[in-house]
C-alpha cells in the first residue's frame, strides 16, 4: 500500500470536457473467447475516429504484451488483470476519450467493481455483452485455444475448466452468432447516440 500521497487536483472533469469538447465514457465488452469482442472494439474504435471521436481500444492480448506481461490466468491474476484495466479505462474516460474495451473479464463481481469505479467518479460505463454459443465460438477458434484447452495443453480456459459469469442486465447485448460486426457497430453507436455520449 502507497503511503504519504496526496491527490494533486487540477482540471475538473467537466473543465475536461469544455476544452475536448467530447465526453469520456468506458465502453466494457466481455464475453467468450472467439465471441467477436475484439473484432467489434476494432471495428468500433476505427468507426468513432473517422467521426472525429477521439476513442482508444484496450484489447486482453495487447495488454498482457506490456501493462499486464507479469500476469498469468489464474483466477487471482484475471481479478488483477481486470482490476488494472478497469483503473486505466477510467483514467481515459477522465480523460475525455472513449475507452473501448475487449476483455473475456469472466467474473461478475470484477466487472461490477469496474463499475462502480466509474460510477464513484461520475463516468459512464457501458457493459456491452458479445454473446455466443459456445459451440459457435469453439467452431470459430481462431487462435486454436479451444482444441488445446480440450486436449488439456491449457489450463483454466474460460468456458471449458473455468466458468464464464454472463451479465445479467448489460446495457447492450449482442449476438454475434446472428449479427455481424457492422451490424454490432451500429447497435452501439445507436446507443451511445441516444445516450449522448457522442454526437
Amino acid at each position: 500500500m502507497s503511503t504519504n500521497i496526496t491527490w494533486h487536483h487540477n482540471l475538473t472533469h467537466d473543465e475536461r470536457k469544455a476544452l475536448a469538447k467530447q465526453s469520456g465514457a468506458t465502453l466494457w465488452l466481455t464475453g467468450l473467447s472467439a465471441s467477436g469482442k475484439s473484432t467489434i472494439a476494432c471495428a468500433l474504435e476505427r468507426y468513432l475516429l473517422s467521426k472525429n471521436v477521439n476513442s482508444y481500444r484496450l484489447d486482453g492480448d495487447n495488454v498482457r504484451f506490456g501493462l499486464n506481461k507479469d500476469l498469468g490466468f489464474s483466477e487471482k491474476d484475471r481479478n488483477e488483470n481486470i482490476r488494472r484495466i478497469s483503473e486505466v479505462s477510467k483514467l481515459f474516460a477522465d480523460a475525455c476519450l472513449i475507452s473501448v474495451t475487449s476483455f473475456i473479464s469472466p467474473y461478475r463481481a470484477d466487472r461490477d467493481e469496474a463499475r462502480k469505479l466509474h460510477e464513484s467518479a461520475g463516468l459512464p460505463f457501458v457493459e456491452i455483452y458479445v454473446d455466443v454459443p459456445l459451440e459457435v465460438a469453439e467452431k470459430r477458434d481462431p487462435k486454436g485455444l479451444y482444441k488445446k484447452a480440450r486436449q488439456g495443453l491449457i489450463k483454466n480456459f474460460t468456458g471449458i475448466d473455468d466458468p464464464y459469469e454472463a451479465p445479467e442486465k448489460p446495457e447492450i447485448h449482442l449476438n454475434t452468432a446472428e449479427s455481424s460486426v457492422e451490424e454490432c457497430v451500429q447497435i452501439i453507436v445507436k446507443y451511445l447516440t441516444d445516450k449522448k455520449i457522442i454526437n
